[in-house]
């Protein structure tokens, strides 16, 4: 199911909320019911997924619950490592034998593995929490509490990835709390920014730039500015195709009285790819940062430590993002950013604060070439065209005006969050949001849904 689906948006959402809301005075009920309906909203995807995600939970729940007995923190050391095999199952079997036999001139015949959807988001809020239990922070939760935790549905397919002890204080509080029209205002407005995002700049983005990748993955070859189209297109899409997820994400938090954390902090305004990382996708950040790159070292054991431990992070950041050498290359390419920058700051020379940012773009956007590369073999026909070897081109039509729409937007524009966090309810606000809500179904109703980016995650 869809966050910019019909059946989400005018049948899903109201009946949830509705029901919600009635048995807002009776805690025990009205989890439950978000309990019920989270897991319905997995089932609508894939019904045969229940049973992993459902498993998953119940699993990690019981292996806590041997720890607090037992005190072997082996307990959760086994845990941590079920749950990275189970993603390496579902995501990487096949990549890994294909590449195996590869070495040995035999041809892997695909396992045909089903990719739970969402599996890397709802397993690492698993692991995340069985390392916390083992470096020493206790808390245990009722298996209802954590099942919710688990599997509420706003960031249940994409993120953001939430920490127990971000949520789970919050569940006891009455949804109807002082602040609930602001809440309710806020949440609403979230939503309906996050699916113009996808609707109104995303997806036409995607309409002008999908193509061209097509043709050089069908052996063609691209014009420079057919190659910067196709680039520039894709790092704008991928920004608001996920930060538009994460909006209506965190905006669906508000309105069942709950706040998420947030995921983007105008990171295409960073002046180096560490400033980056830190706007970018925030939570999945966070999450290499503290349980990857901080216990190989970080940055308190030497400048080879830290490189070491920076590279090896982005190199397994950019595994995560898929199973192919393209997602590979992805995390190699910052991996070298990163040590790049380690060196650079021993120098000691700065450069003005527009040619950083001018700089950090370029890279980035060379690396999203990479990442949408749908093979080893599109990489290099797109790069070369992209730097002269096929000729300058031709404008692509309808590109200047939504591109230029859509950077201004990401680079100029508030956040989101800032923006909601100003408004208060009002009658006009109300009236501009309905009738961009009405805008935007009418949009969606025109045209076939198109996934989230992240989805394949």
């Amino acid at each position: 199911m869809l966050f910019n689906s019909f059946i989400f948006l005018l049948a899903f959402l109201p009946l949830t909320l509705g029901l919600y809301y009635a048995l807002a005075g009776n805690r025990n009920a009205r989890l439950n019911l978000l309990c019920v309906t989270s897991v319905a909203f997995y089932a609508w995807w894939d019904v045969r997924l229940v049973p992993l995600l459902v498993g998953s939970v119940i699993a990690n729940w019981l292996l806590v619950h041997a720890f607090s007995r037992s005190h072997s923190k082996w307990l959760l050391v086994a845990g941590i490592a079920l749950n990275l095999v189970l993603i390496s199952i579902f995501k990487y079997a096949d990549f890994f034998a294909e590449n195996l036999l590869a070495l040995f001139g035999q041809t892997h015949r695909s396992f045909d593995i089903v990719l739970p959807l969402g599996i890397s988001f709802f397993t690492f809020q698993q692991i995340s929490y069985l390392a916390d239990v083992t470096g020493g922070n206790k808390r245990r939760y009722a298996f209802r509490d954590y099942f919710l935790y688990v599997t509420f549905f706003p960031q249940l397919i994409a993120g953001p990835i939430v920490r127990h002890d971000e949520i789970l204080d919050q569940f006891p509080r009455d949804p109807r709390r002082e602040g609930l029209w602001e809440r309710i205002g806020q949440g609403t407005f979230l939503l309906i920014i996050g699916l113009a995002k996808k609707v109104l700049l995303a997806d036409p983005i995607a309409a002008i730039s999908d193509p061209i990748f097509t043709a050089i993955q069908a052996g063609g070859t691209v014009s420079a500015v057919e190659g910067w189209v196709a680039t520039a297109g894709f790092t704008l899409q991928v920004y608001f195709d996920f930060s538009g997820y994460s909006d209506m994400a965190i905006g669906l938090g508000l309105l069942c009285g709950f706040r998420l954390p947030d995921n983007f902090n105008v990171p295409y305004r960073a002046t180096s790819i560490a400033i980056f990382w830190r706007r970018w996708h925030m939570t999945l950040s966070r999450f290499m940062r503290d349980y990857l790159y901080i216990p190989m070292g970080g940055s308190r054991r030497g400048r080879l430590r830290q490189a070491t431990a920076l590279a090896v992070t982005m190199l397994l950041g950019g595994l995560w993002h898929g199973a192919s050498w393209p997602k590979v290359l992805f995390g190699a390419c910052h991996a070298v950013y990163f040590v790049v920058l380690v060196l650079w700051s021993r120098v000691g020379f700065k450069l003005p604060a527009v040619l950083c940012w001018a700089v950090t773009m370029f890279v980035f956007m060379l690396s999203l070439a990479i990442f949408r590369s749908e093979s080893y073999g599109a990489i290099g026909p797109l790069l070369a065209g992209m730097f002269g070897a096929n000729g300058l081109g031709t404008a692509v039509p309808g590109a200047l005006t939504v591109y230029g729409i859509a950077a201004l937007v990401s680079i100029v524009g508030p956040t989101s969050q800032h923006v909601a966090e100003t408004m208060r309810p009002r009658r006009l606000v109300a009236i501009a949001l309905a009738l961009a809500l009405t805008y935007i179904l009418i949009r969606i109703g025109s045209k076939p849904y198109v996934e989230f980016i992240y989805f394949q995650f």
